[in-house]
């Protein structure tokens, strides 16, 4: 099937209060303008300059997600284009991101990535670090992010019931730092879980945001250099 089918396919899937989230990452720009076309326009990058120059040639109104890993030292280049910041797996760069947001007068969307997987090689913070890092000085000092909620990743298995627990955690833990530390900021509202291969379950599971690659754009290889696959036209 086509992009355009494969995306009004999942899309179909999806509660209206869930967020589809394109993640185009490694694809060429050809294949985001045909979701485009279609009306998708929130995309996730996990590389801050693939999406600086995707950001750079495509229609000003897509939404740009950092949706992968992000070191501090690439921070500044991000922040004045990108929508929203997935996976703030520490106090540290939090802080960075706002400072560089301070700079350009700007107030910067992000989610708390937590570690709800098995799998070691995973990213996040712990429910305590989460807890510790909403209760330090320095982050109600800051004024230049705003924390909107959470984001996860579960296990990669055929284990149903162990996505589905890891998913329900993440989202018992939203509502613990809903309860405890947003109860009246509307702002604090979202769920980031779910990918190609379990974003059914997420759903259930109370996911507000699901981010999508291959069973839009198909598979990818990461073999071809980089320049291919982000040509500009």
């Amino acid at each position: 099937m086509s992009i355009t089918e494969n995306i009004e396919k999942i899309a179909n899937t999806l509660p209206a209060q869930v967020c589809l989230i394109a993640v185009s990452k490694t694809k060429p720009i050809e294949d985001i303008e045909e979701a485009y076309r279609w009306g998708q326009r929130a995309f996730g990058e996990n590389k801050v300059q693939e999406l600086i120059r995707k950001q750079e040639v495509l229609p000003e109104d897509i939404e740009w997600h950092l949706i992968g890993h992000l070191q501090t030292n690439k921070v500044k280049e991000v922040v004045p284009v990108v929508t929203l910041i997935h996976a703030v797996d520490s106090l540290k760069l939090l802080s960075v991101i706002n400072r560089e947001a301070h700079k350009i007068g700007r107030v910067v969307d992000c989610l708390l990535q937590l570690h709800i997987a098995e799998e070691s090689t995973k990213f996040g913070l712990s429910e305590a670090e989460t807890v510790e890092l909403l209760e330090s000085e320095a982050y109600r000092e800051m004024q230049n992010i705003r924390v909107i909620g959470v984001m996860g990743m579960a296990t990669h298995t055929e284990e149903e019931g162990q996505v589905r627990n890891e998913f329900r955690r993440l989202r018992e833990i939203y509502e613990k730092l809903k309860r405890t530390y947003f109860p009246t900021e509307i702002s604090f509202r979202e769920i980031s879980m779910g990918m190609s291969g379990d974003y059914l379950i997420a759903v259930e599971e109370g996911s507000t945001m699901v981010r999508i690659g291959s069973s839009i754009f198909g598979e990818r290889d990461y073999n071809k250099p980089e320049e291919t696959n982000n040509q500009k036209k």
